[in-house]
């Protein structure tokens, strides 16, 4: 065997440790969660639904893939993303899996039918809007969540906080709700709720990851 071929092997062996921690769809899905904020494995398992026991074997599967860290704080063991890039390395294969699979966009297309929202506004419509003082942007996410990152200008009142919250919302302008990214329906369920209260509300299809490539494009 040349020396080129064995690098190449090994090299390819590396790519893959990491091709086979993305295997499980519960490991997506924590990795989704994380690029939101560090959490505990409590918050985790109630987020998932899975038991402490199985967050716990995937994260340390993730841990062995060097894709997420871990701190202690007290008795609680709270993760983290091991870097930033993997927050954009998600969002290209969110895109590319629902450009290539049909299945998805099917599956999308269901959950906002049934949650009954409307046709969410565009990120340069909201740009535009926010920039002339004609809409209010929430941030229905967990307060961690907000208190990581948000979009510039958005106010945060957690989806679980928001109907005893309403009247405080100021009059006079459109609410715009948005979570965690296009896969994430708390946004739909805010925007019922603000509705159902007679106050003209929106939803953001995209989250702050999605917000902050598509300002960065306009740079």
């Amino acid at each position: 065997m040349s020396t080129e071929r064995m690098w190449k092997d090994q090299l390819y062996l590396e790519f893959a440790r990491v091709g086979k921690s993305l295997s499980s769809p519960k490991r997506l899905e924590i990795l989704d969660l994380l690029s939101q904020g560090p959490k505990s494995v409590d918050v985790l398992s109630k987020t998932t639904e899975m038991s402490i026991a199985n967050v716990s074997q995937h994260l340390q599967t993730l841990l062995e893939a060097r894709l997420v860290r871990f701190t202690k704080k007290g008795t609680f063991v709270i993760y983290e993303l091991a870097d930033p890039a993997i927050s954009d390395f998600m969002l290209s294969l969110h895109s590319v899996c629902e450009k290539q699979l049909i299945e998805i966009r099917r599956i999308k297309a269901e959950f906002l039918q049934h949650n009954g929202s409307a046709e969410p506004i565009q990120l340069d419509v909201l740009l535009e809007r926010m920039e002339r003082g004609e809409v209010i942007l929430l941030d229905v996410r967990p307060k961690d969540e907000y208190e990581t990152d948000h979009i510039p200008g958005a106010i945060s009142i957690p989806i679980e906080e928001l109907e005893k919250h309403l009247s405080s919302l100021p009059t006079g302008k459109d609410i715009v709700a948005y979570c965690r990214g296009p896969y994430c329906l708390m946004s739909s369920e805010a925007v019922e709720i603000m509705k159902t209260r007679g106050i003209n509300a929106h939803r953001l299809n995209e989250g702050v990851h999605e917000w902050r490539q598509f300002t960065e494009h306009l740079q």
